[in-house]
């Protein structure tokens, strides 16, 4: 006689204990690089599980590289310290899927990275690129959240 299987009550609706956000290169170097726009970038991640596609890395060391090249240098690398020190998920995003909403939209392939990171996440995108945020905005708008 097989054993009974259990009996699986769980809420509708995520198990994450803070809402995600996808945030991009232009928010995290405001907030690495104590620049104007901190304080807004800060109060957008506040409380929020931070997710980025794998290549924000890449990102804000170039934004390191201008600062120290600028005649800051420890203030890029005090950033990238605190960089490691941010507790922010990176993700893989599939390529093809990048590259066909990059096609589709006129986005740079970078800019379509978050894109597409918040499309599979299902999660909100938060920067300062103009462009970007329209666009954004546009797209997650016909979004579902997973009931």
């Amino acid at each position: 006689m097989p054993a009974e299987a259990p009996l699986v009550a769980e809420p509708a609706g995520r198990y994450a204990r803070k809402p995600p956000v996808v945030v991009d290169c232009s928010v995290l170097a405001a907030v690495l690089f104590d620049e104007p726009k901190r304080e807004g970038a800060a109060l957008a991640m506040a409380g929020k599980e931070l997710f980025a596609p794998d290549l924000l890395d890449h990102e804000i060391v170039s934004v390191a590289l201008k600062k120290s090249a600028a005649g800051h240098p420890d203030i890029a690398e005090h950033a990238l310290v605190d960089l490691d020190a941010i507790q922010l998920t990176r993700c893989r995003v599939e390529a093809d899927a990048q590259f066909r909403l990059a096609e589709r939209t006129g986005l740079t392939a970078y800019d379509a990275a978050y894109l597409q990171l918040a499309l599979e996440l299902r999660a909100p995108l938060v920067t300062f690129d103009r462009l970007l945020g329209r666009i954004a905005r546009d797209i997650l708008a016909d979004v579902r959240q997973r009931p």
